[in-house]
């Protein structure tokens, strides 16, 4: 008898969605590079506009990028009421929500009917967190599904002990602060360090979004892929378990920060500062402070007689009026204000010394990854809690008080550079900047974890 000659197969087609937004696309973006790398094919898709910063979206659809052993392919989510990706309401991030929870549903069901003709049918789909529109179009569909959520296991927990009455939380937004909460697996909290989705209104569109969220993960999702890494949050992955199968597959961005790319403005700038001077300052894609905030962070800046490079975005820039510009020593050799930046590469940079950051879970992870200090200045969401972890349990920074002041500004920073604390503070980020790349490195707790759900994807290796 003949033996039969074995059948090549093509690789598992996983299709990656996110909502239109950079905090959201970039986790899975970097999920996507190493599924990729390991042998399949992985489509990105998401509703393209002006604003998101992934070049390969404005391309054009079908933009490929070879990875490892796989493939990473873009499409855009389009037709139907989509919005073009010129429209100006993408700026206007809950217009945006309600508006794609609306269109995108057939926009996506479109796409992955697309790719069956084109003979890539979608074996498998991963949407992001606050993307319930198309978990749902993945059950609709019948196509197996997973959710990456883009914030910590710890606020998953919180969210999911609050919305299963799991563990006591005061009934109502306006309790005293200092109450205390207790939820397995996590430090001690109280009610003003919870994040701030846990007593938003339920009308409102991202509250919608969450409860839909955490309903469609008892719909028997095998795969609860976290943005975190086992080493930072092991026992509140450890409770959770018990309710969800959460694997930690973070942290996820890229940590080789050059890769040829050239030297810019910003570059150029922190290369001409002394090592660990520079208080770098950065709030996010979202977060717009007022303008009297901004006085006070422009004044408490200058105050420190520091070289500082602070990231003010186009939209916020009117914030800023040009007498407070000057006094804050912007365009001079000690301070430097932009619109944008690379910020892992910044946070990478020998001069960068402290962080100002709003501390969404993204800029969280990315401080940690690279040991730089931090001086938490959280303005809303996760980014409360964010902060309470940062400072209380890592051990990385202090929190800056809140209304924020100059003169806080000022004593926070001099307490993370040059305070009686600062070496103990510089020791821990080393400690999470090292286990942070071991997660991540070959045979590390989140390399297994992304090991373990791509095994899972790929035909077996023997037999059919």
């Amino acid at each position: 008898m003949s033996q039969e000659t074995p059948v090549s197969r093509s690789p598992p087609h996983v299709l990656l969605v996110s909502a239109p937004l950079q905090g959201h696309v970039n986790p899975l973006l970097c999920l996507g590079r190493r599924l990729a790398s390991r042998g399949l094919l992985v489509t990105f898709t998401t509703a393209p506009h002006a604003s998101l910063k992934v070049k390969q979206l404005h391309n054009g659809d079908g933009a490929v990028i070879d990875v490892g052993r796989g493939t990473l392919r873009f499409e855009h989510l389009r037709g139907g009421r989509l919005w073009a990706p010129d429209d100006p309401r993408y700026r206007v991030p809950d217009d945006m929500q309600r508006h794609i929870q609306d269109a995108g549903p057939a926009a996506l069901e479109g796409l992955i009917r697309r790719q069956a003709d084109a003979g890539r049918p979608v074996s498998f789909i991963v949407a992001n967190a606050f993307a319930p529109w198309a978990v749902g179009v993945a059950r609709d569909m019948g196509v197996p599904r997973a959710m990456l959520w883009t914030q910590s296991c710890a606020v998953l927990s919180l969210y999911y002990h609050h919305l299963y009455s799991l563990a006591e939380f005061s009934p109502a937004a306006g309790a005293e602060p200092d109450l205390p909460v207790t939820v397995p697996g996590l430090p001690a909290l109280t009610v003003g360090e919870l994040p701030a989705l846990v007593y938003a209104p339920d009308q409102y569109v991202w509250r919608q979004a969450l409860v839909e969220d955490l309903l469609s993960l008892h719909e028997t999702l095998p795969w609860v892929l976290v943005n975190t890494f086992d080493e930072l949050e092991h026992a509140a992955i450890e409770a959770l378990r018990a309710h969800l199968p959460v694997v930690p597959v973070g942290p996820l961005f890229e940590f080789e920060t050059d890769s040829g790319a050239g030297k810019d403005d910003c570059m150029e700038w922190l290369d001409s500062q002394p090592p660990r001077s520079v208080v770098f300052v950065a709030f996010g894609s979202l977060v717009v402070i007022g303008r009297d905030e901004a006085a006070e962070v422009a004044e408490g800046l200058a105050i420190t007689g520091r070289p500082f490079l602070w990231v003010v975005r186009d939209d916020s820039r009117g914030l800023l009026p040009d007498d407070v510009l000057e006094s804050s020593g912007t365009g001079s050799d000690k301070g430097k204000v932009v619109a944008w930046c690379e910020q892992r590469r910044v946070l990478a940079h020998p001069a960068v010394a402290c962080f100002v950051t709003h501390c969404g879970w993204n800029s969280t992870t990315e401080a940690l990854a690279a040991g730089v200090p931090v001086v938490a200045y959280p303005a809303w969401s996760d980014q409360i809690t964010n902060a309470k972890l940062l400072a209380d349990v890592y051990g990385v920074g202090v929190q800056l008080p809140v209304p924020p002041t100059r003169d806080a500004l000022r004593r926070c920073v001099d307490e993370v550079m040059s305070g009686p604390e600062t070496e103990a503070i510089r020791l821990r980020s080393r400690e999470w900047m090292n286990r942070a790349r071991a997660a991540v490195a070959d045979g590390g707790s989140s390399d297994m974890g992304i090991r373990d759900f791509t095994d899972a994807l790929l035909p077996a290796k023997h037999g059919c």
